[in-house]
């Protein structure tokens, strides 16, 4: 049965800098690259040596602890370098690609007519699999279990997040093959939340729909799972972005895996925030090419809140559908906390006026205005964090490692993006995702 999911807590980050609705393909990159730290907790094992030749597609290393588990290369070309750092860990793989891209081959298959072994196996051998993660702990899923449901966000509430009514209108058959594959890996049902005015809804039999609307964090699957079936002690869920869904579709109508995405170019540094068409691990120089402002701007991978800082010879997220630019915050403005200002953003009402224009749209930049200090209890974490949880105690109990406290204050219904408005709202300047992913991995390691 569907449910309707309405958030009232939360942050709505309003930004100059939204995309308009047109796309283009970005510059083909000389070198792209795959870098296993996209994949936390992944230790690659490679099968390719430099200047061995792969096809699109074709398997470059899998992971140590789950060996069915294959990462593949997203353009044909030369393995050009396997970048290590220290004690020789594998920090990129990068590929020198050719002008046109040879694909591995697969069948092709409908998946109405697979069981669930068949639909793993293709997923897993394709290198599709890395699409799919769970919870608890935010991390790939493994490829032995099966969850009790699998959910799909199809609402984006993240700042300047582009518009998937527009990035999907050409992939709703990707979309229905991609869902039909997704029903037959889970003995519950497939849960898809959308905005009330998402037209991509594919109809696919064990398939169930939910309309979403709301402050931001309601695009993010923890506060969905949080509304229609919470996660227990001792089950697993698998989640999967819409965008990549459409992928695993194309995978089995076509036999190829095609890692190109639809990436949107937002914030205030770009002249013209707009789409860009991109493969996964392509350098964000080519991605943004003649589209970035002369000046001092940051280069995100993501959006603001959740997103990894780049730059130019950086190359595209695995996971991110975004490029965001802003410009740096290299300067100091003395007493700006105490004096009124009406072109800036604050979610307190002290000296300055935002609270006043809620749908004033800002050219924000990275200054934190503040420094790291020791948690000041304020209660703002409350007014952005829709889960039922305590989200100021579930950190401090990270903090000090209380394993039994954790589990009790929700560690297992959270990701670190779930946590970052609370992080952008806090006083402290506290790094509360890195606190989250922190606390995930002693749970790892401790439960499992």
């Amino acid at each position: 049965m569907s449910k309707d999911i309405r958030i009232k807590k939360g942050l709505d980050l309003k930004l100059k800098g939204e995309a308009e609705k047109n796309v283009t393909a970005s510059t083909r990159s000389k070198v792209y690259a795959i870098k296993p730290s996209d994949f936390h907790g992944v230790i690659p094992k490679m099968v390719v040596k430099e200047g061995a030749k792969v096809k699109a597609g074709e398997v470059i290393f899998y992971s140590k602890s789950d060996e069915a588990v294959k990462f593949v290369s997203p353009v044909s070309g030369t393995i050009q370098e396997i970048v290590r750092g220290e004690k020789r860990v594998i920090l990129a793989i990068k590929i020198a690609a050719e002008s046109q891209d040879t694909f591995v081959e697969h069948s092709k298959k409908n998946p109405k007519d697979l069981d669930g072994k068949q639909v793993k196996e293709m997923l897993l051998a394709s290198g599709c699999w890395p699409f799919i993660k769970q919870r608890p702990y935010d991390v790939i899923a493994n490829s032995a279990e099966t969850p009790k449901a699998i959910f799909v966000s199809g609402l984006n509430s993240a700042p300047l997040a582009g518009d998937l009514n527009f990035m999907l209108a050409d992939k709703k058959e990707m979309l229905a093959a991609g869902f039909a594959a997704l029903t037959k890996l889970t003995s519950g049902k497939v849960h898809l939340t959308v905005a009330p005015d998402a037209d991509f809804i594919p109809t696919v039999e064990g398939l169930e729909v939910h309309k979403g609307s709301g402050k931001h964090p309601v695009g993010l699957v923890s506060t969905q799972i949080a509304a229609i079936d919470p996660i227990n002690k001792g089950e697993r869920v698998w989640v999967v972005q819409i965008e990549d869904v459409a992928i695993i579709g194309e995978l089995f109508m076509t036999g190829k895996a095609n890692f190109e995405r639809t990436v949107a170019l937002t914030g205030a540094g770009f002249e013209n925030p707009s789409y860009v068409k991109a493969f996964v691990g392509s350098q964000i120089a080519d991605v943004v090419a003649g589209n970035l402002k002369e000046g001092n701007y940051r280069v995100i991978s993501g959006d603001v809140l959740t997103g990894d800082k780049k730059s130019k010879e950086d190359f595209l997220g695995f996971y991110h559908n975004q490029v965001t630019a802003i410009p740096e915050g290299d300067d100091y403005d003395f007493f700006g906390w105490n004096l009124p200002r009406p072109n800036k953003f604050s979610v307190y009402r002290a000296g300055l006026f935002s609270f006043l224009t809620p749908n004033k749209k800002y050219d924000l930049n990275t200054n934190t205005n503040g420094e790291h200090r020791g948690f000041v209890l304020t209660g703002e974490y409350e007014k952005v964090c829709p889960l039922d949880i305590y989200p100021m105690q579930l950190l401090k109990s990270i903090l000090v490692k209380d394993i039994d406290q954790m589990e009790a204050l929700g560690i297992y219904e959270v990701a670190p993006e779930d946590f970052a408005l609370t992080e952008f709202v806090d006083v402290s300047k506290q790094d509360h995702q890195r606190i989250v992913r922190q606390g995930l991995d002693l749970m790892i390691k401790e439960v499992g």
